[in-house]
C-alpha cells in the first residue's frame, strides 16, 4: 500500500489504489459509470490476494463468481484523480458471500461511490454452486479480525 488509509476506509480490510485514466471519461467529461464495476472488481481481487485466498482457489479450481453488483453513485469523479477502493466481506453464507465496497477520491477527500457485490463460491470443473470450504471461511476471519 502506497498510501495512508483514510478514516472513511477504516473498516475496509482491503483497498486497491487506481489512478483515473483520461479515457474512463465519457463524453459530459466524468469517469463513465462502467468503469465504477472495474473499480469494485478490482478491490474483490485485492481481497482474495490480501486474504491469501488466490492461492487455495487456483489450487482447488474453486472460487467466487459474481451473481450480483449494485453501485450508489454520490459524486462526479473526473481526471486527474486517484481512487481508493475499499472491499471488506458483509456476509458470508452457505455458498454466497456479499462484499460491501467504498470509492474515496483522494482529490476530493469524501467517498464518491459504494454499493455490494455478492458472489456464489463456485467448482469450475463440475460448473455449480458449492459450499465454501471451511479453509476458506477461516481464512477471511481471520484476515477480517471478526467472524463474518
Amino acid at each position: 500500500m502506497n498510501f495512508e488509509k483514510p478514516p472513511e476506509l477504516a473498516d475496509y480490510f482491503a483497498v486497491a489504489e487506481i489512478p483515473v485514466q483520461w479515457g474512463d471519461m465519457d463524453s459530459f467529461q466524468h469517469v463513465n459509470n462502467t468503469i465504477y464495476l472495474r473499480w469494485f472488481e478490482s478491490a474483490r481481487v485485492e481481497y482474495l490476494s490480501a486474504a491469501k485466498l488466490d492461492g487455495v482457489m487456483a489450487a482447488t479450481g474453486t472460487g467466487p463468481i459474481l451473481y450480483s453488483v449494485t453501485c450508489n453513485f454520490r459524486r462526479q469523479v473526473r481526471f486527474p484523480d486517484t481512487m481508493l477502493i475499499g472491499a471488506k466481506a458483509t456476509r458470508l453464507g452457505g455458498t454466497s458471500i456479499r462484499i460491501g465496497h467504498a470509492i474515496y477520491s483522494v482529490e476530493q477527500k469524501q467517498i464518491v461511490a459504494d454499493g455490494e457485490s455478492g458472489v456464489v463460491y463456485f467448482d469450475y470443473k463440475k460448473q455449480q454452486a458449492m459450499r465454501i470450504p471451511d479453509e476458506i471461511r477461516a481464512l477471511m476471519q481471520t484476515f477480517e479480525g471478526h467472524e463474518i
